[in-house]
């Protein structure tokens, strides 16, 4: 005899809430101590002056100013060079 009474058995329709990653604070605009300038997982951006990485990989600012996005040269180990943003704080 069945279990449950005719009702389907679909397992799906469940899905993980979105997480808000990304730039929270873009070139140019001030910034406070302590405000999250990107939300990441990994390392998609780098730390420059004035930033901190937090546990997540969240880069936040350690002073107030502006926030500047530049570029940085880095070598990989097949010694090819590839750019990466760097984040830093005026």
């Amino acid at each position: 005899m069945a279990h449950t009474k005719a009702k389907g058995t679909s397992k799906l329709g469940r899905d993980s809430r979105s997480k808000r990653l990304g730039v929270k604070v873009f070139g140019g605009q001030k910034i406070l101590s302590g405000e999250i300038i990107v939300r990441q997982r990994g390392s998609k951006f780098f730390l420059g002056e004035n930033t901190a990485k937090g546990a997540d990989d969240t880069i936040y600012s350690k002073k107030d100013g502006v926030v500047v996005f530049t570029r940085k040269r880095i070598r990989r180990f097949s010694g090819r060079i590839h750019e990466k943003p760097v984040v830093s704080v005026h």
